[in-house]
């Protein structure tokens, strides 16, 4: 099964990922969008989103930094006290993270709500796999102590093997059930990718820096008048 999971799974996953992005993104570009509801429901959607998407963002720079550059990963971790600070840091962001997920969760849960009633079933799935993406990484922080030593010898070296195309799932394999549930989720987010809303994470509007300014004219009715009133004009 850990052939199966750490070796054939990541490269389907990719390949999907990569596959079928591009095919969404030229068959039905308009569709390449995180689908906002914010005007559907506002207050909540600060509250979940504003901490997930920087806690998330941070924990996802820090793992690929780390995988990019371990030496000076190494030489990081090895003072005790930096070691400290950065185990704490990297459990108060996932949490920080866990927490403005169950709120986005808590959202689309809403009865009888308009954001529920434009929720996917596909919705549900990504949400699902990242809550236990995410439980799973506060739980490795929490019972699988000093992450971030053994992250580097175990995870890295077999990241590299797969994007090197010489597969080794042999440092990944002795590794407890919680870290390899959290590798194992970790693809299936990527799975998700072009099948989803996510895909908005891979669109930067670059085209934003030579874009025409766009001018909003706000029309407004005055207070107290009903939108089906006309003015009579003498």
């Amino acid at each position: 099964m850990d052939t199966l999971f750490f070796i054939a799974f990541p490269y389907v996953a990719l390949i999907l990922a990569i596959g079928v992005g591009i095919y969404r993104y030229f068959r039905h570009p308009y569709t390449y969008s995180s689908l906002s509801s914010e005007i559907l429901e506002k207050r909540k959607l600060f509250w979940g989103s504003v901490p997930f998407h920087y806690g998330i963002t941070v924990i996802l720079l820090t793992h690929l930094l780390a995988a990019l550059f371990p030496s000076a990963a190494s030489w990081l971790l090895r003072g005790q006290i930096r070691r400290l600070v950065l185990e704490l840091t990297g459990m108060a962001l996932g949490l920080y993270a866990l927490f403005g997920l169950i709120v986005l969760i808590i959202r689309r849960l809403a009865p009888k709500s308009l954001v529920q009633a434009t929720t996917s079933y596909m919705d549900g799935i990504v949400l699902f796999v990242l809550l236990v993406q995410l439980g799973s990484g506060v739980g490795v922080a929490i019972f699988n102590r000093w992450g971030g030593l053994w992250y580097l010898d175990t995870a890295v070296p077999w990241f590299w093997s797969l994007a090197s195309l010489h597969p080794d799932m042999s440092t990944v394999a002795a590794l407890p059930a919680l870290p390899k549930l959290h590798f194992l989720t970790g693809f299936v987010v990527i799975l998700l990718f072009p099948f989803s809303r996510l895909v908005h994470l891979v669109m930067f509007p670059i085209q934003y820096l030579w874009r025409p300014y766009q001018v909003v004219i706000w029309n407004r009715r005055p207070a107290g008048t009903s939108p089906y009133s006309k003015e009579v004009s003498r």
